[in-house]
C-alpha cells in the first residue's frame, strides 16, 4: 500500500508540473507529428541494419553481450546516458536522455530462442548454424523500431525545447521471464510516467485492458539426496533424481484436478551425473501460468506441497528458487486509443510480390491453419479488454504494466499464422517483411511520444484509468522477492557451444548492404513446386 500510495502522490504531483508546460494548437501537433513521420522513413535504411544486425547475433537470454554491447553504443552516440548492468544483469542497461516530465520508457526484447537458427528469406527449414539458437520470436526487431522513433522525436524535441525525458529498456531474458520483475522490484519505473512496450505481431495493433493469456512464475525445485555406488551398494544411496521423478509424476496427476485454464510445463536440467553414481543432486524447473495472480499463486503452492511430498518419499531435501515471473497484462486505454488513432494514420506497409510469395511458401511449408494466406493487408480494430479469460501465453511486460500505464504496441514484421518459438518465426526476420514492419512501427510510436509529450493532461488521464480502472481491480504484489536473484548464469553454456560459430556469419554491414546479400540469398528461395 506505501507504494500505491507513492505513485498516487507521484501523479498528482506531476499534474501540477504537467500543468506549467506550454499549450500546442492541434495544427501544431499535427504538423510536428508529421514531421516526425517522415523522419522515421529518412531512417529507413539504420532500421534495416540494426534489424539485420541484432538478428545476426542470435544470443539467448541473459547472454545478450554482443545486442546490448551494438545498441547501447549506438545510443551513446546519440546522446543518451547510459546505466549498465541495471538489477545485477549484466547485458541490461537503462538508457536517458533529456529532462523533466512526462518521463516515457520505451522498453522491447532482446532475447532468441533455441535451436530456431534459420536462414532469412528462405522458406523451409535451413539453419545458419545447425542446432544453434536464432530469433525464432523476431525479438532482433523491437529495440531497433524503439531507436529511430527515439531519435526521430529526439530531434523534434531538441530544435522545439520540448519538456520530457524518454528512456529505452530491454526485456533481457524474456522468453525466460527473468528481468522485468527485477527491474519493477528495484525501482526503475518508480520516476515513469508512461511505459510503451513493443512486440512483433504480423499487424499493427494495440489494445487495452485485461490481455489474452496468462501469467506465470517460474520455479526450479532442487532435490539433494546421497550418492552411493549404483551396482556395488545402492542401498546406502538416496536418489535426487528419483525425487524428481516423483514430483513430476505426481504433478501429472495433479493436472486432472486443476483448473482447465492453467498451463505448467516443465524441463529436467540436471538428472544426476552418470549412471553408476547414485545422484546426491538433480532438478526439475516449472513455469507455473494461470490468468490471475491468486490463482498463479494457488498453483505455486500446490506444486510446492507436491515437491516436499516427493522430497519425503525419496529421503531427500528439497529447496526452490524462483528464476521469474510474469503479471498477467493489463494495458491503458488512454494510450491505445490515441495510439490507435496514429496507426490508422500510418496503417500497413505496401508488401511486394515477393514479400507475399514468401509469406505464403513458409505457411504452406508449416501447414499453417489461417484462411487469408500471405501477408495482413488489413488493419486490425483496436483490442478491447476479455471478457472470458482464454489461457495462452505470458509476457513479464504484465508486471510494468500493474506498476505504471503500459501498453504494448505490435507491428507487422513477420507471418501471419505461424506456431511461435521455431524456426519459422524467423524466416521474415531479416527480410523486407521485417525492415518494413519495424518502420511502421517506428512512425506509430514516434507520433505517440510527440502526442503525450506535448499533451501531457492525457499522461493525467492515463494514470485516472491506472487508478481508478485498473488498480481497483486487483493490488500489485511482485512474484520475486528481495532475495530473489535474477538467473543470470542461464544460456551460458550454449552461448559458449555455438557463439564461436555464430561469429562467422555476425553481419558486416560495411561490407553488405543486406545480410541477405551477406549470406548470398536469393529473395524470395522457395521450393520448386511439383
Amino acid at each position: 500500500m506505501k507504494k500505491l500510495f507513492l505513485l498516487m502522490s507521484g501523479a498528482c504531483l506531476a499534474v501540477g508540473l504537467f500543468a506549467q508546460a506550454p499549450q500546442y494548437s492541434k495544427d501544431q501537433i499535427d504538423a510536428l507529428k508529421k514531421e516526425a513521420m517522415e523522419s522515421v522513413a529518412a531512417k529507413e535504411k539504420m532500421a534495416q541494419v540494426m534489424v539485420d544486425k541484432v538478428f545476426s547475433f542470435a544470443e539467448l537470454g541473459f547472454q545478450e553481450v554482443e545486442t546490448s554491447k551494438y545498441l547501447t553504443d549506438m545510443l551513446k552516440e546519440n546522446g543518451f546516458e547510459i546505466e549498465y548492468g541495471i538489477s545485477g544483469v549484466p547485458t541490461a542497461w537503462w538508457a536517458k536522455w533529456g529532462s523533466g516530465k512526462p518521463v516515457i520508457a520505451l522498453g522491447s526484447d532482446l532475447d532468441c530462442i533455441p535451436k530456431a537458427s534459420q536462414k532469412p528469406g528462405v522458406a523451409y527449414h535451413d539453419p545458419i548454424v545447425k542446432g544453434a539458437p536464432g530469433h525464432g520470436e523476431g525479438h532482433n526487431s523491437g529495440n531497433p523500431l524503439n531507436v529511430v522513433a527515439a531519435l526521430s522525436v529526439k530531434e523534434i524535441m531538441e530544435r522545439e525545447g520540448i519538456q520530457g525525458t524518454i528512456i529505452l529498456w530491454p526485456g533481457v531474458a524474456e522468453e525466460l521471464v527473468g528481468t522485468k520483475a527485477f527491474f519493477t522490484r528495484d525501482g526503475y519505473f518508480d520516476e515513469v510516467d508512461l511505459c510503451i512496450f513493443t512486440h512483433v505481431s504480423n499487424n499493427l495493433s494495440v489494445s487495452y485492458g485485461q490481455a489474452r493469456g496468462t501469467g506465470l512464475i517460474s520455479v526450479e525445485y532442487t532435490f539433494e539426496g546421497e550418492a552411493a555406488h549404483a551396482a556395488g551398494s545402492p542401498w546406502r544411496g538416496r536418489s535426487a533424481a528419483d525425487a524428481v521423478e516423483l514430483m513430476n509424476i505426481g504433478w501429472q496427476y495433479a493436472r486432472e484436478h486443476l483448473d482447465p485454464i492453467h498451463r505448467s510445463h516443465s524441463v529436467i536440467k540436471n538428472g544426476g551425473d552418470q549412471p553408476n553414481v547414485v545422484p546426491s543432486e538433480a532438478s526439475i524447473w516449472y513455469y507455473f501460468r494461470h490468468v490471475t495472480y491468486p490463482k498463479i499463486m494457488e498453483v505455486y503452492e500446490r506444486a510446492n506441497k507436491i515437491a516436499e511430498g516427493a522430497a519425503m518419499m525419496s529421503n531427500t531435501k528439497v529447496s526452490r528458487r524462483v528464476l521469474g515471473s510474469a503479471w498477467p497484462r493489463h494495458f491503458n486505454k488512454v494510450i491505445a486509443e490515441q495510439m490507435y488513432y496514429n496507426i490508422r494514420e500510418v496503417g500497413l506497409p505496401e508488401w511486394s510480390e515477393a514479400d507475399q510469395e514468401l509469406a505464403m511458401a513458409v505457411q504452406e511449408e508449416v501447414n499453417s491453419p489461417v484462411q487469408e494466406k500471405g501477408l495482413a493487408t488489413k488493419l486490425d480494430t483496436i483490442g478491447l479488454p476479455v471478457r472470458r479469460f482464454v489461457s495462452g501465453g505470458s509476457d513479464d511486460i504484465g508486471d510494468i504494466s500493474w506498476k505504471l500505464p503500459t501498453v504494448t504496441l505490435r507491428y507487422p514484421s513477420n507471418i501471419p499464422g505461424l506456431q511461435g518459438h521455431h524456426w519459422s518465426n524467423a524466416i521474415a526476420m531479416a527480410t523486407p517483411i521485417a525492415h518494413k514492419g519495424v518502420v511502421a512501427g517506428a512512425k506509430v510510436e514516434a507520433m505517440t511520444l510527440l502526442d503525450f509529450f506535448l499533451q501531457p493532461e492525457l499522461v493525467d488521464e492515463a494514470w485516472k484509468y491506472f487508478r481508478e480502472e485498473q488498480g481497483m481491480k486487483q493490488e500489485y504484489v511482485p512474484m520475486v522477492g528481495e532475495e530473489d536473484e535474477p538467473a543470470i548464469y542461464l544460456n551460458t553454456d550454449i552461448m559458449e557451444q555455438y557463439r564461436p560459430a555464430l561469429e562467422k556469419f555476425y553481419y558486416d554491414e560495411s561490407k553488405y548492404d543486406s545480410y541477405l546479400e551477406q549470406l548470398g540469398i536469393s529473395y524470395p528461395t522457395v521450393k520448386d513446386k511439383e
